[in-house]
């Protein structure tokens, strides 16, 4: 038998109460300390939801520091040439409220940032923003409501961070999965070669 747990009460019976140094490590504002992650870190996990409750999550990826901080309470986030989907920016118009995952290659702990987000499609900071001579085409700026750092235990679990247990073709390839869920019309030899050379020089 399933046993939805259905109440906060219910939720803390089962978990147990947090350490007053987990429940109390949010801070309002950007210590030093994550200005520094934020200069190291090239990726980050950026999650919405509109306003009917529907969710998105997207991974954002440039040279280290790219997540830029505005000042202790705002950061912004580039975007560039993309699928055009924007789901996750479609849900910020209409539901403000955004939280970021920020990793360091090689850690397991992470930066989390939750707050509220709105879109620019262009700032004299975005100069900053420049790579291989190409502007942002957008970002996302957010108002730090939330910021502290996250344990390494889920990184730990999983052995993220250990070669010896990658497998990368353990699934289909990348053409693989194209041509069996996005597009068959094309052959196998066309998507290897959009996916190879061609897609890694497209990037900006």
């Amino acid at each position: 038998m399933t046993t939805r747990i259905e109440t906060p009460e219910q939720l803390t019976a089962l978990l147990g109460e947090p350490l007053p140094r987990a429940r109390d490590k949010v801070r309002p504002a950007l210590h030093e300390l994550d200005r520094e992650w934020l200069a190291a870190s090239p990726f980050c996990l950026v999650a919405t939801s509109a306003a009917d409750g529907s969710c998105d999550v997207s991974p954002k990826g440039d040279p280290p520091g790219f997540v830029r901080v505005l000042d202790d309470t705002t950061v912004a986030v580039p975007e560039r040439l993309g699928n055009k989907r924007a789901d996750g920016y479609r849900n910020v118009l209409s539901n403000p409220h955004v939280g970021l995952i920020s990793i360091v290659p090689g850690r397991g702990d992470t930066l989390r940032i939750n707050g509220r987000a709105h879109l620019v499609g262009d700032a004299p900071w975005f100069d900053d923003m420049v790579v291989k001579g190409h502007r942002p085409v957008l970002a996302l700026v957010v108002e730090v409501d939330e910021a502290f750092h996250h344990c390494a235990k889920a990184f730990m679990r999983s052995r993220l961070w250990h070669p010896e247990t990658w497998d990368p073709m353990a699934v289909g390839s990348r053409p693989q999965i194209a041509k069996a869920l996005e597009r068959p019309e094309d052959s196998i030899e066309e998507l290897e070669r959009y996916y190879g050379t061609q897609y890694s020089t497209g990037l900006y």
